[in-house]
């Protein structure tokens, strides 16, 4: 996996966390310095300790699957994917309350890198340098959520679906190309 792919990976990871950002925005009427940096810290912390963990559950039976791994990370991304596709049609009721606490981030931070565990999972079968790799999605996961709660006490909740949108279809494609690339339909 090369740059390229880990950076729309990152982002394809990060839209959950700028949706819920988005809201955030939403829920005050001016935001304070200390509640971006929250939010930013929240999501770019868990979108990088959960693929870390994915990654270490994923080594630990790598070479169980390993002939099967291209069709294992096919199907993760595929379903991460499609699962946010379907989400950005839903109705988008569920903005957040103004609480930048711990106990309000703290369940929305694990709810927006649940999938970035799955993805950590394929990272351990697709041998990447993990520590960078989570250090990018971490710090990308931060500046759109940074973005996120700007855009949302700017201009307001229109964003939330078409994100959501994106990232599903750039974790879907990433799934494709990695099959394809394993079965040497394509070298990209």
């Amino acid at each position: 996996m090369g740059l390229v792919d880990l950076f729309f990976t990152a982002i394809g990871l990060s839209m959950d966390a700028f949706a819920v950002s988005v809201c955030k925005g939403l829920s005050v009427s001016r935001v304070k310095s200390s509640q971006y940096l929250t939010v930013g810290f929240y999501f770019g912390g868990f979108q990088a300790l959960m693929p870390l963990l994915g990654y270490f559950l994923g080594v630990s039976f790598r070479s169980l699957v390993e002939s099967i791994d291209h069709w294992i990370a096919f199907v993760l991304l595929s379903i991460i994917g499609i699962n946010m596709i379907k989400d950005s049609f839903g109705k988008d009721d569920d903005c957040c309350d103004c609480s930048f606490g711990a106990k309000a981030m703290l369940p929305l931070a694990v709810a927006t890198s649940i999938d970035a565990l799955a993805v950590g999972v394929t990272l351990a079968f697709l041998k990447v340098d993990i520590l960078p790799a989570v250090s990018f999605i971490g710090v990308t996961t931060f500046v759109l959520s940074v973005v996120g709660v700007y855009l949302g006490n700017k201009f307001g909740a229109r964003y939330n679906s078409k994100a959501k949108l994106a990232g599903g279809v750039v974790l879907v494609i990433m799934g494709i190309r990695i099959l394809l690339e394993h079965l040497g339909v394509f070298s990209f």
